[in-house]
């Protein structure tokens, strides 16, 4: 009885139904792999039996039936098995929709939905098309050249260049378009760039699914000399879904994939990740010259990236060696300070000045008409609170120490020497 019934119903179905109420077609978009539903409705009442066919002009498809209750799923063509299914819990309200998962481009046509209780049957048409939307637009920089370029796509996309403040492009060759099965993908490039403006490149790629478009900022250069900086993003107020930053246009930094939310750290980089900000600037810390490179960083919404690049060098070791070079400087100076100290004690020791001149010496002195005393000794003795003392390079005689240069000690009050 239930396989008579079901014969008759097909039967029905090429007679168009003269007990039909016509609802026309209505028409669903799905996206290629995803899931999708399509949407149904009758009024309900007991004996119910769902009838879902695909609609070809060499033969109808059974896709899914249902009726005592429970799918009937016998005369199910072998290309949707395991891929439909129905709301059990919401025929007896009058939801008859169908959900087909996986859904690839021999899904696309037309379908329709049967249904009949004792008060009578209806039929509604939906019209299925398979989409393969842009999912995103990839953009970047090398030397004078911008590449965009997207994959994945159904059908044939278009894709358009732009600039903001608008200026005329040069040199813009036709996209390249290549189809993988059912599927494109599409690429351009521009060529000859003005490095010296702060003109913003945008790519914009689409289908009669969806558009996106992606906006690549004038890159930036940053010189650092310690191990942390902040790099910041954009100075866009779009307001963005998701953040990205990589390293050399390859290794991934940082995902955050909702606004505001909490952000993921690659494993290699996390020693490096001191924080990112709700603007999604990004502060490194521990740095060295291995980091030296290109910071891109990639703000999301539904429709549209920003990508900016931002050129990091570190200036490595050059404040290390200026405090070097300061605590050598320092560590010299209070040297000196006690080796004159030591000198000067040793010569109140003993009575005798530490200023003592060669005779080669001496008679340079008397050549500059520089006024000696008996001694040797410059009157420079007599200045009070500073003191003026030269070591020689020669060897000398009775000399408390040996070296050459002269030297400026301020703080010292010394005895006048005997004449």
């Amino acid at each position: 009885m239930t396989v008579f019934r079901f014969l008759v119903v097909l039967v029905v179905f090429h007679l168009n139904f003269v007990w039909n109420i016509a609802r026309g077609d209505n028409s669903v978009s799905c996206e290629f792999r995803k899931n999708c539903i399509l949407p149904c409705t009758f009024k309900p009442g007991p004996e119910l039996v769902i009838h879902w066919i695909q609609i070809q002009t060499i033969g109808n498809i059974q896709v899914h039936s249902f009726y005592h209750n429970q799918d009937q799923l016998g005369y199910q063509d072998q290309r949707f098995k395991g891929r439909t299914s129905i709301f059990k819990d919401q025929v007896s309200s009058g939801n008859a929709s169908l959900q087909l998962t996986g859904v690839e481009f021999q899904d696309e046509g037309r379908y329709k939905c049967y249904t009949s209780v004792t008060s009578g049957n209806q039929e509604s048409i939906i019209n299925v098309i398979v989409d393969g939307p842009v999912q995103k637009v990839n953009i970047n920089q090398e030397g004078n050249m911008i590449f965009c370029m997207s994959e994945g796509i159904y059908p044939e996309p278009k894709l358009t260049w732009s600039t903001e403040p608008s200026s005329p492009l040069a040199h813009v060759p036709n996209p390249h378009v290549q189809r993988d099965g059912q599927l494109y993908s599409i690429s351009s490039s521009l060529t000859h760039l003005d490095s010296d403006t702060n003109i913003t490149y945008s790519c914009t790629i689409s289908t009669r699914k969806n558009t996106k478009t992606s906006t690549l900022f004038k890159p930036t250069s940053i010189t650092c000399p310690d191990s942390e900086i902040t790099i910041p993003c954009t100075d866009s107020n779009t307001l963005a879904t998701n953040l990205i930053w990589r390293f050399n246009n390859s290794q991934l930094i940082v995902t955050q994939m909702k606004s505001g939310g909490t952000y993921t750290v690659s494993d290699k980089w996390k020693q490096y990740v001191k924080d990112v900000s709700k603007t999604g600037t990004l502060t490194l810390q521990n740095l060295s010259s291995d980091q030296n490179g290109i910071y891109t960083c990639e703000l999301t919404n539904a429709d549209k990236t920003l990508v900016k690049n931002t050129v990091l060098q570190i200036t490595e070791g050059q404040s290390t060696n200026v405090i070097g070079i300061a605590i050598g400087v320092l560590v010299a100076v209070l040297a000196l300070a006690l080796l004159i100290f030591l000198v000067v004690r040793r010569n109140r020791h003993n009575k005798l000045p530490c200023l003592l001149w060669t005779q080669q010496e001496e008679q340079q002195q008397h050549e500059q008409q520089q006024p000696f005393n008996s001694n040797g000794a410059s009157n420079l003795w007599s200045l009070p609170q500073h003191v003026f003392i030269l070591f020689p390079s020669v060897t000398l005689k009775n000399v408390c120490c040996c070296s050459s240069a002269w030297f400026y000690v301020p703080l010292f009050n010394f005895e006048h020497p005997p004449l």
